[in-house]
């Protein structure tokens, strides 16, 4: 088994049942969730050893969401204890025309105010191969921030393989960092990006076009600006309506451009956490097979988390095989 770890804040998601706005419904259910947590889960649904570093409420919330983790097979012994409350998110589900709509409730969380300085990261990266981040997590305090890169700069030094997944959200950067700045540290102390022309604007202030000349010259652009980085990955996503969805990959090496086949979701069940089933299928693969290979596989994990309730990706290795090989029928196995 590959070693992992993530770092990142855990979530509770909540949520009307069905497609219900919350004003027409008294009843709720809810999810563990986040986007690092996401990947740690899906991770270790493959058959990783996976480790998630963040903090959590001393209370019942927090030992739930503990449990949840364990449950799936993610190691929690680096998870600290908080007098502050689990991140919460409220999601309305929406149908056809109707997009879904997120409300966040994190700005003091267990995670946001946590102490990051006091992280054993040496114990962290104990035999580690791979080490994933998120640009959710600098965005959610300086704390938080300060600890990220901290965590980077121990995992560079230990030649530790780091994805990078910018995820600028605007909205999260309350604290008075500096977005750009922060995140472009961060990029530049990693060697696998996942994102395409759009991550890559915010990132360097640039105009690329989404498609796949744009795609090329803005990888191009990004490893200049960032020599670390040896290799992209980005998917790209049509949307007809909220519950009927294409999707496809593509990968730049440096040298040569790489794109899977489109697969097509005509009813999705839900949309959350595919960005994260991506780059969970993404590590797994490049740990496991060729980039190309990868990339296929990573494309197929995204397309199966559509079918999955819940913010993680929880389908088997042979399941993505299978639609990897072109099993798409979705028959009955008897």
């Amino acid at each position: 088994m590959k070693k992992i770890m993530t770092f990142g804040e855990i979530l509770m998601r909540i949520s009307p049942l069905g497609n219900k706005k919350l004003v027409q419904s008294n009843q709720l259910e809810y999810y563990f969730g986040g986007t690092e947590v996401n990947v740690a889960i899906s991770l270790a649904q493959l058959g990783n050893d996976v480790k998630h570093v963040a903090a959590v409420p001393e209370d019942f919330v927090g030992e739930a969401a503990k449990s949840f983790l364990n449950q799936y097979g993610v190691d929690t012994s680096m998870l600290m204890t908080s007098t502050y409350p689990l991140g919460l998110y409220f999601l309305e589900v929406g149908a056809i025309m109707r997009s879904s709509t997120i409300s966040y409730n994190r700005s003091h969380s267990a995670f946001a105010m946590m102490n990051s300085e006091i992280i054993d990261w040496d114990l962290a990266f104990d035999d580690c191969d791979w080490f994933h981040w998120t640009g959710i997590t600098p965005a959610l305090s300086k704390g938080a921030s300060k600890g990220l890169k901290k965590a980077l700069q121990i995992a560079k030094d230990k030649n530790i393989s780091i994805s990078a997944d910018p995820a600028y959200r605007a909205n999260l950067w309350q604290y008075g960092g500096n977005s750009k700045e922060i995140l472009g540290e961060l990029v530049g102390l990693s060697d696998t990006f996942i994102g395409g022309p759009n991550e890559i604007n915010e990132l360097l202030n640039t105009n690329f076009e989404n498609d796949v000349n744009g795609f090329v010259e803005s990888c191009k652009h990004l490893i200049s600006a960032f020599p670390s980085i040896n290799r992209v990955f980005d998917k790209t996503r049509v949307s007809v309506n909220a519950n009927w969805h294409k999707i496809k990959s593509r990968m730049w090496d440096g040298k040569e451009l790489y794109e899977t086949e489109e697969l097509e979701m005509t009813h999705i069940v839900d949309r959350i956490g595919t960005g994260d089933a991506f780059a969970a299928g993404l590590i797994h693969g490049l740990l496991h097979y060729k980039d190309q290979k990868a990339l296929q596989f990573a494309n197929a994990a995204c397309a199966l988390k559509h079918t999955i309730e819940g913010d993680a990706n929880l389908v088997t290795e042979n399941e993505i095989e299978l639609v990897v090989n072109g099993g798409l029928t979705g028959r009955i196995k008897r």
